[in-house]
């Protein structure tokens, strides 16, 4: 299965609840952290969430 690195590139001070909760759950905690997360839907879910606060790029 495919995987995506996601790194958090904006802050999340100030964002709703809900986005703070799904950056902790990718495992995000400060700027510029990245993580590498399997292409599941829920995974992707999560990332189109909080997409104005990350960036994210597929992996082969």
């Amino acid at each position: 299965m495919a995987k995506i690195r996601v790194t958090q590139v904006k802050s999340q001070i100030g964002r709703l609840q809900n986005q703070k909760r799904t950056l902790e759950a990718l495992g995000l905690r400060r700027m510029n952290q990245t993580v590498e997360h399997e292409a599941t839907p829920t995974i992707i879910g999560m990332v189109n969430t909080v997409k104005h606060l990350v960036s994210f790029e597929e992996i082969k």
